[in-house]
């Protein structure tokens, strides 16, 4: 009998103790960690970081590392960027998922086309909203012609190389045929590798022909489910809780920020003032990035 009461007393201690726990510690309730994956991709200057694998890597494994953790979830807004930076981060996602056996859901909000796309393959479903942009599996490269207006201007053009081909697709040279071609079989290796990677991601869920899905087009979000390139339509906080319960916990998992991040990350004296010297310093190169990201964007209508 006494130990029966010892029990209770212990059992409703116990009880008061978890009270004062957070909620997530708590056994039994279930957890969902998202990563926001928002920008162009790999596009990196002094003021306009992109996303990149360096940038995001402690992000997602901490995510991968949240206790009771359920799965992940990805809330993805791209519209690309590098295939390189495209690429890595979706090989960290799926390593992480593989090493922690966790499952990775992805939200799509404006835009996940191209590299953006190639990071949504890394979840085990897609999830969009109805008027969502998905696709644009394609490689995409450009440039401008300059010769007539540096010939109009009176400017010579003086350049020296060491190779046969150092000075390829020049845009002050006019354009050479061999060139064009040798960067069209680029794009085509680089192609097939996002194919692939597509391939091997969705596997029996595409539905459409090879010259309907991989030309570089992109959809909207029914018209991507009814591709196979992504699974339903949901949000995250409804998919969340019809999935897990009503009390699902999601803590959005960010890179550290505020005065103990600035303090930890602080840069030997003077550093501060040299670095505003370099940015008002690339002020030109900053507009001109500001003007390609929202060249990329717009390209999707945002």
């Amino acid at each position: 009998m006494a130990e029966q009461l010892n029990d209770r007393e212990n059992s409703g201690l116990a009880d008061k103790l978890m009270q004062y726990l957070p909620a997530r510690f708590r056994p039994g309730t279930a957890v969902v960690p998202v990563v926001r994956l928002s920008g162009v991709i790999g596009a990196v200057t002094p003021l306009r970081p992109g996303m990149t694998l360096a940038g995001l890597a402690r992000v997602l494994e901490r995510a991968f590392s949240v206790r009771n953790a359920k799965a992940v979830a990805l809330v993805i807004n791209s519209p690309g960027g590098s295939p390189v930076q495209s690429r890595q981060i979706y090989l960290r996602i799926k390593q992480l998922a593989a090493e922690k056996k966790l499952k990775v859901l992805v939200f799509v909000e404006d835009v996940a086309a191209s590299g953006g796309y190639m990071i949504a393959c890394a979840g085990d479903e897609i999830f969009c909203d109805p008027s969502s942009i998905l696709g644009s599996i394609g490689v995409v490269g450009g440039s401008f012609g300059f010769q007539e207006a540096i010939r109009r201007l009176g400017i010579e053009r003086r350049l020296y190389t060491a190779g046969a081909h150092k000075a390829m697709l020049d845009p002050f040279l006019p354009e050479n045929p061999d060139d064009v071609a040798k960067l069209k079989a680029l794009q085509r290796e680089i192609h097939q590798i996002f194919i692939a990677l597509v391939r091997e991601s969705r596997g029996a869920r595409l539905k459409g022909a090879d010259d309907t899905l991989f030309t570089g087009e992109y959809w909207a979000g029914e018209s991507s489910i009814a591709l196979g390139l992504a699974d339903g339509i949901g949000d995250l906080r409804s998919t969340l809780r019809a999935r897990y319960g009503e009390k699902v916990l999601t803590p959005v998992i960010a890179q550290p920020s505020g005065l103990l991040s600035g303090l930890l990350g602080r840069k030997s004296p003077g550093a501060g003032q040299l670095s505003a010297m370099e940015s008002m310093a690339g002020l030109p190169d900053e507009l001109i990035s500001a003007i390609e990201t929202r060249a990329i964007w717009a390209k999707f209508g945002f």
